[in-house]
């Protein structure tokens, strides 16, 4: 009987066989890492705000100061300053998603809609008042009324966004509350350093510590 070669001796290793994880601890695991990736997305800021867009806004405001200023009628006062609102509206939309595309982020984040959902009703109510004040001849409260509702949308906005942009809210309201109780005659210069100068100053910083 011919003797046996070394090698055949030696027994095949046997791993064991490691069991799967159970269905509800797999399902656990996927839920705790949903849970993270919605906590970072919710934690996140929203970096998209444009300082150029914010800048443009402050000059569109400008123009539309010496227009209403340059105007007689009041109904047209009115109509340059709603005008100039949803223009602001639209440069602030297409500038930051020229900015977010820009930077390769998402426009529609977490941090984005609660600005939105942060900032809409501020102007909701700013709509709803400046039809009551209209109605009433109580026109001169207007600039100090849309300042101050702009700055705490701003305000509340501003904290899922760069630390800045909540300073330029109280701002507004600063300047709001000095054209509240202000005469008529200081009209024209309170909505000149409101919407146009406080635009520009803050958007030009915006545009350099955060990369335009």
């Amino acid at each position: 009987m011919a003797p046996r070669d070394a090698d055949s001796l030696i027994m095949p290793r046997v791993l064991p066989l490691r069991p799967p994880e159970p269905p509800e601890m797999q399902a656990r695991a996927m839920d705790n890492l949903r849970f993270i990736r919605e906590t970072m997305a919710a934690a996140a800021t929203f970096t998209a705000v444009s300082g150029w867009g914010t800048m443009l806004i402050g000059l569109t405001a400008l123009v539309a100061t010496a227009l209403a200023a340059s105007t007689g009628s009041t109904p047209r006062w009115v109509f340059i300053w709603m005008c100039e609102a949803v223009l602001s509206v639209g440069i602030s939309i297409y500038t930051m998603m020229l900015k977010a595309r820009a930077n390769g982020l998402p426009l529609w984040s977490e941090p984005a809609r609660k600005i939105v959902f942060s900032f809409a009703p501020p102007m909701a109510v700013g709509a709803l008042l400046t039809l009551v004040c209209y109605e009433h001849r109580l026109l001169g409260l207007l600039p100090g009324v849309w300042m101050l509702l702009y700055g705490v949308g701003v305000v509340a906005a501003g904290t899922f966004s760069v630390r800045i942009v909540p300073v330029m809210g109280v701002a507004f309201m600063a300047v709001g509350t000095v054209a509240l109780f202000a005469p008529p005659s200081w009209t024209t210069a309170c909505m000149a350093a409101g919407f146009g100068g406080l635009h520009l100053y803050f958007g030009a910083l915006i545009a350099r510590r955060h990369g335009g």
